[in-house]
């Protein structure tokens, strides 16, 4: 018998304001059809004055842990993956803790862009097979809209806000039980930091603070090292492309997604896509992906789901979780 993550519940949120491509062509040069042309993107959310990190990233806790039947009570620790924190300090983390009414434990952020939720969930998955907690929350949140530079039309038309959570109960499986966190892989260059980056910080007063990109070598970075990892996660477990019943990739293009899609040899009715609807949401893309996929009942008890990410640093990893 050993201890395994077992991911009992999902749940996301999504900001009240819904912007289309065209409002966005109001004001910015661009156009609904170059848009969609280049990103598969038709409409993003974006964040009201009060839907800051920790609102949106409460809110998809709670419905994480109804999804779980859980509460407050089995919560050891929140690990919240954020680009966006609502302060330097205290964590996000921690004003979770607090508006969910959790006692005891800890919470802390993490910092890996677009890859943070992979990150996240490796590290509580750590965690609950050491045996040091047996419930974690681990969620997406992010207020992107509050680092674009609406000048540069090349990235601000890509972004969205939102959250994604999911709740990790620890299971006493036995070897032959294939349920859970099978494996997660994580991985950065940090050599490649200046193709996606944000120009400015809490330490650095006199920059704006602007998410800068290249977006060609972003592109061609991310379809490797996104398929490095995923090829990781199969042979780590001992499984095949024909094993993956669902992709649930990170969110920032349907070109990128289509090509691990073609990859993996899943039809496209099995590649989960949010993207048209959501935008780049950053860590928040792939537990809000995999909320919506649940809900609507596409992904099932015993799925074998991939989950995948990359973003600024650059990070990457993968995960392998049977639901």
């Amino acid at each position: 018998m050993s201890l395994r993550s077992i991911l009992a519940g999902c749940g996301g949120y999504l900001p009240e304001r819904v912007v289309t491509n065209d409002e966005l062509s109001k004001t910015i040069d661009t156009s609904d059809e170059w848009i969609r042309e280049r990103t598969g993107i038709r409409q993003r959310h974006f964040a009201g004055k009060h839907e800051t990190a920790a609102f949106m990233g409460t809110a998809a806790a709670r419905a994480a842990l109804a999804d779980a039947g859980a509460t407050a009570a089995d919560v050891d620790a929140i690990i919240l993956a954020t680009s966006t924190p609502d302060q330097a300090f205290p964590a996000t983390a921690l004003r979770v803790q607090a508006e969910l009414g959790v006692t005891r434990g800890f919470g802390f952020d993490l910092s890996a862009a677009c890859a943070g939720f992979i990150y996240a969930l490796s590290v509580a998955d750590g965690m609950i097979r050491a045996g040091q907690v047996r419930g974690a929350l681990v969620i997406g949140s992010e207020v992107y809209s509050r680092i674009l530079n609406w000048q540069d039309r090349g990235t601000c038309v890509l972004f969205g806000d939102g959250a994604g959570a999911v709740f990790l109960r620890a299971s006493d499986c036995r070897d032959d039980d294939r349920r859970g966190v099978l494996s997660t892989h994580i991985h950065a260059q940090g050599t490649l930091g200046d193709i996606l980056y944000v120009d400015g910080a809490v330490g650095q007063p006199d920059k704006p603070g602007h998410l800068v990109m290249n977006g060609r070598e972003v592109f061609r970075h991310a379809v490797t090292r996104l398929a490095e990892a995923v090829e990781e996660a199969l042979a780590a477990n001992g499984m095949t492309h024909a094993d993956v019943d669902w992709l649930v990739p990170h969110q920032a293009n349907s070109r990128i997604i289509n090509a691990m899609g073609r990859k993996l040899g899943l039809p496209p009715e099995r590649v989960v896509v949010t993207v048209d609807r959501h935008a780049n949401t950053s860590a928040a893309s792939v537990p809000l992906a995999l909320a919506e996929a649940r809900a609507d009942g596409r992904i099932g008890a015993g799925d074998l789901v991939l989950l995948e990410a990359l973003g600024g640093g650059l990070t990457w990893g993968s995960a392998l979780v049977r639901l």
